[in-house]
């Protein structure tokens, strides 16, 4: 079985991408949100977590995401000691998953492959990319969130320019209809290869 990351920017509709291989029959792992759950089930992973940010990073309902987003958008360091906690545990748990599946290939749907360094666990990678004004107006929009927040956010994660040479796949997600019918021609050179 083929293991695909599928990677953007924020902003550039990865989870959009991702619906459209769901809906071909694509089992496809959601990072972000398995992370999010990683964050509040594994008492290794909250340990860590405490360690580096403080008890301020949990609420009585789970993660504080505003305190956390607030300390690791600011500083590079850590975020990358973030990073270093929480994307181990994520491979793990999707490394599992995935043995489970019973397709051509997988999708791990992750925000950064490049950043850190993992493109080497893909066999395959499709990267979303999308104009920055866009991607800002659209996590704005998401996120009730200033233009400028989304910004700094963006700063923080290569460019599409730099990811698209180390990419198999560019969709480049504007028009929706553009990018059902990418999605397809993907998923069949990867159902045939």
């Amino acid at each position: 079985m083929k293991i695909v990351g599928l990677t953007g920017g924020i902003g550039s509709g990865k989870t959009t991408v991702a619906k459209f291989f769901k809906e071909l029959g694509v089992p496809v792992y959601n990072s972000d949100k398995e992370a999010k759950k990683l964050m509040t089930s594994s008492k290794k992973v909250k340990k860590a977590i405490i360690a580096l940010l403080g008890e301020n990073s949990y609420q009585e309902e789970g993660l504080n995401k505003a305190y956390i987003a607030n300390k690791i958008f600011n500083d590079k360091a850590i975020l990358a000691e973030l990073n270093a906690i929480v994307h181990p545990a994520v491979r793990k748990h999707f490394l599992k998953w995935a043995k489970k599946q019973k397709a051509p290939y997988v999708i791990q749907e992750t925000a950064i492959i490049f950043e850190n360094a993992t493109q080497d666990f893909y066999d395959e990678i499709i990267l979303v990319t999308a104009p920055e004004e866009v991607r800002i107006d659209r996590v704005a929009k998401r996120n009730g969130i200033p233009p400028e927040t989304v910004l700094e956010r963006i700063k923080n994660q290569w460019s599409d320019d730099r990811k698209i040479p180390l990419s198999h796949y560019v969709i480049d997600n504007i028009k929706l209809p553009m990018t059902k019918r990418k999605v397809h021609c993907i998923h069949n050179t990867l159902v045939n290869k």
